[in-house]
């Protein structure tokens, strides 16, 4: 995903460059997000007083150009990023399953290349259910879940040394409560990475 777009801001870049424009700065637009292109020997950059966060592209005409894309960027770890798949740590399950939703498979994805690409990190999956069934019943349901969150990772590029897998059952509910809503924020596997 990152590829893609810093792709098509280069492209666009270039495509930028190639326009001659008075004045030394550049808009466009890009998948809705607004982009500038600063020329750095113009008199006025046009960002004046602004934190600015991008990357600095020489133009092969011995001019600096800086691409701004949208209002901010994140430029903290990937694993907090709000606007990464990989902020999202929670799986939920529907009632006496652990099957893992439709939805949640792009979450999955993202862990699992994250994990791929970084060998050295661990992850500990802990299975969660809710309150209905016998305390052994809901210990097996939590693993089970866990051991297949683990197992879709596997799949997709982590290696097994890469986990801890375990169950608390009902033990340690996300909300107290009987109602549907906390019965089933209860019902959940959290990836919780090691070390961080």
């Amino acid at each position: 995903m990152k590829l893609l777009k810093l792709t098509v801001v280069l492209f666009s870049l270039i495509w930028l460059s190639a326009c001659d424009t008075i004045g030394g700065t550049k808009e466009a637009s890009i998948d809705g997000d607004d982009v500038i292109v600063e020329d750095r020997n113009a008199e006025s950059s046009g960002v004046e007083g602004e934190n600015v966060a991008g990357s600095d592209f020489d133009d092969g005409a011995g001019a600096e150009t800086q691409v701004i894309v949208g209002e901010e960027q994140y430029l903290g770890d990937e694993l907090d990023d709000p606007a990464s798949p990989l902020s999202n740590r929670v799986v939920y399950f529907e009632y006496d399953s652990s099957a893992v939703r439709f939805e949640d498979q792009a979450v999955l994805e993202a862990h699992a290349a994250y994990l791929g690409e970084n060998p050295n990190v661990t992850i500990r999956l802990e299975g969660h259910t809710d309150n209905r069934g016998s305390r052994e019943y809901n210990l097996a349901l939590g693993e089970r879940r866990a051991l297949g969150i683990r197992q879709i990772l596997m799949l997709q590029g982590a290696s097994i040394q890469q986990f801890q897998v375990t169950s608390f059952g009902e033990e340690r509910p996300a909300i107290d409560g009987d109602d549907d809503d906390a019965l089933q924020q209860n019902r959940r596997v959290e990836l919780i990475y090691i070390g961080r």
